[in-house]
């Protein structure tokens, strides 16, 4: 049987789609724009969107597993129902869903809540299903990789709390194996939860020094600032997401993103080695530069 894959062309996506692959999956994906990525061959692509009924269900036909990776909209939430009760009408029953950590607690931030609806709508409708919680993308800081090189400045808002940064070939790599395990196995499989989480957790102020590190001049942290980074950020997104992001940077401040007690090592040992550190993304992104 075939694995779908949405949000094929994404950051984690496409990553999915080739640990899939190298795995010997079957792997269909469902995509706005094909022509976007050069899929591995012998993947499977039906164009369309999560709600595109039509698109939807031909995406499914003959499909057992899901990945369901839905981005950051103002229609999120309708969008992850659709699609999980179109699956279920197709008779689909196993599913690896990217939630988020802490989005049970973070409830005021709208994608966190979305995202704790679509956990209770796979709990409740009674898939077999992996929710993986990932914290903070290390991957993020390809959009702030010139503030930092050209002024010397470390911008986004993450506290003196703690963030347990993940990098986007970690989280991949664990979905494809929980996807691969779900798929071979009963659908009778309990829901499991598992947290994406870096090796380290990092403050602003740590972050900033790896940057002076690898750099080998300085970089300081630019401070908690959730306003003004809402500010920065509405100046090349929509007001909303803008706003959005805002409220999650002030939990940040607030609570940080750590890890839970044998987070690291679980992960650890799923993949078979260490995870990929922030201190080796930055020394992979200023060398490309």
């Amino acid at each position: 049987m075939t694995i779908l894959v949405t949000g094929a062309t994404g950051r984690v996506g496409r990553h999915v789609v080739d640990q899939l692959v190298k795995r010997g999956a079957a792997v269909r994906v469902l995509t706005r724009d094909p022509s976007k990525t050069q899929f591995p061959a012998g993947v499977e692509v039906v164009q369309g969107d999560l709600l595109d009924i039509d698109a939807l269900r031909a995406a499914f036909d003959g499909v057992r597993t899901l990945f369901l990776l839905n981005a950051v909209t103002g229609d999120e939430f309708t969008q992850a129902i659709i699609t999980l009760n179109v699956a279920r009408e197709a008779g689909v029953e196993r599913v690896v869903y990217l939630s988020v950590i802490h989005a049970d607690r973070f409830a005021n931030v709208p994608h966190f809540a979305v995202k704790s609806g679509a956990e209770r709508m796979l709990e409740q409708m009674g898939f077999s299903a992996t929710i993986l919680r990932p914290s903070y993308f290390i991957d993020n800081e390809h959009m702030i990789k010139d503030v930092v090189l050209n002024h010397g400045v470390y911008p986004m808002p993450i506290g003196s709390k703690g963030v347990a940064m993940v990098d986007a070939r970690d989280i991949a790599e664990v979905a494809a194996i929980e996807l691969i395990r779900r798929d071979q196995g009963p659908a009778t499989l309990p829901v499991e939860t598992i947290n994406l989480v870096g090796p380290d957790t990092l403050t602003g102020s740590d972050v900033a020094g790896i940057w002076s590190d690898v750099l080998g001049r300085p970089v300081v942290y630019g401070g908690d600032d959730p306003a003004g980074f809402e500010q920065n950020m509405a100046s090349f997104m929509p007001k909303w997401m803008a706003y959005e992001m805002r409220l999650m940077a002030e939990r940040y401040v607030s609570d940080g993103m750590p890890p839970e007690a044998g987070d690291v090592e679980r992960l650890t040992m799923m993949l078979g080695r260490p995870l990929h550190s922030y201190r080796g993304f930055v020394g992979e992104i200023t060398t490309a530069a």
